[in-house]
């Protein structure tokens, strides 16, 4: 039996890396997990959560999938990635991907191109329709300043450990991605220290690389890399 522990991101939730989940899920045999990190189940909840219970959350979830399973992969979205990533340097994971891993967090040329279209639809009477600010918003005016503090602990404490990554690695990021930065992907394929790695640009996918245009391609690139047998590409 083979596992799958798929991990969202900050300020999200598991609905962040649930199509790919399902996809997977529909195309093999696996135990598939998608578990709620602390502090992600509510509004507001965030609070007082440090990161060390984020990362000891995927540890068990991996745990329990190593009783059952004899390969485990592990998928991590956004912050989620950085959590996979110290999730690989530590335990007997086979496969890692990363999927707009937060070694860098806000793009600032696409940051300033959502921006310039948040001003336009707020001219035009179309704010409330723009999903872009309606994302921005929610982040600021819901997450604790001190949890995005945990979450840049959590950034700091990983990244000296990517050279311990030894598994194979694919690395997928979005190009229009105005959260995580392309620099981002180009950090971790240097620093991980797997000599069998990927990187895969997709070119219309912003952040939410899951539910972007581009998920065809990121479900056969990931389907591919896991070995997953019955898939295709339109």
């Amino acid at each position: 039996m083979i596992g799958c522990l798929c991990i969202h991101g900050f300020t999200g939730a598991p609905y962040e890396v649930e199509p790919l989940a399902d996809y997977l899920r529909k195309h093999t045999d696996w135990e598939v997990r998608t578990p709620c990190l602390p502090g992600h189940e509510e509004a507001g909840s965030l609070k007082g959560i440090r990161f060390q219970k984020w990362i000891e959350c995927a540890e068990q979830e991996l745990e329990m999938l190593g009783r059952t399973c004899s390969e485990v992969y592990v998928i991590g979205f956004s912050m989620g990635g950085m959590i996979a990533s110290y999730l690989a340097a530590k335990y007997p994971v086979s496969k890692l991907v990363l999927l707009s891993a937060a070694a860098y967090y806000v793009n600032p040329r696409q940051f300033m191109k959502d921006v310039r279209c948040i001003i336009e639809d707020k001219f035009r009477g179309l704010l409330e329709e723009n999903e872009v600010y309606m994302r921005y918003r929610k982040k600021v005016t819901e997450t604790p300043i001190l949890a995005a503090f945990q979450f840049r602990r959590l950034v700091n404490y990983v990244k000296p450990r990517l050279p311990g990554i030894t598994v194979p690695v694919l690395i997928v990021q979005g190009e229009c991605d105005g959260i995580v930065p392309i620099k981002s992907a180009h950090y971790l394929y240097k620093k991980i220290g797997s000599e069998e790695k990927k990187l895969c640009f997709l070119p219309s996918s912003a952040h939410l690389i899951c539910h972007g245009d581009d998920f065809e391609e990121l479900a056969y690139e990931t389907g591919n890399f896991l070995g997953v047998t019955s898939i295709s590409q339109t």
